[in-house]
């Protein structure tokens, strides 16, 4: 399951449970359209509170989505996650598509407030890790 939402400071997007690759090569292809004409920096909040493990295949795919949300002008995201595993995994699909130093990892399970936290680093750099 995933959603693709358009929020002032740019977009907010939702995955959950199992994502197989079909479903993410659907959410990439959405998202392509969705940042059609998309002018200038903006910034992304990602919640993957509910998300399971991606398989190896899946996460290629989300890798080329990460990459279209830079190319198009992402300045900041921010990724709220259920746990260290699901962090780990995306912190290395970050690195591999060139995003890492621009995105924050939030355990939402140890900071209820962590959508406030994302939006203060999206919007105004405030990190999270400091």
């Amino acid at each position: 399951m995933y959603r693709i939402e358009r929020k002032q400071y740019g977009f907010r997007l939702v995955f959950g449970d199992a994502i197989e690759v079909p479903e993410m090569a659907r959410w990439v292809e959405e998202s392509k359209k969705a940042l059609a004409g998309v002018t200038g920096k903006f910034g992304v909040l990602v919640d993957m509170r509910n998300l399971k493990p991606l398989k190896p295949e899946a996460q290629a795919v989300m890798v080329e989505g990460q990459k279209a949300y830079k190319q198009q002008g992402m300045e900041r995201s921010a990724v709220a996650v259920p746990n260290a595993v699901i962090a780990l995994q995306f912190k290395r699909l970050a690195q591999e598509s060139g995003i890492y130093q621009w995105e924050r990892y939030i355990d939402a399970s140890v900071r209820p407030e962590w959508e406030k936290i994302a939006e203060a680093w999206i919007v105004g750099a405030k990190d999270p890790d400091k």
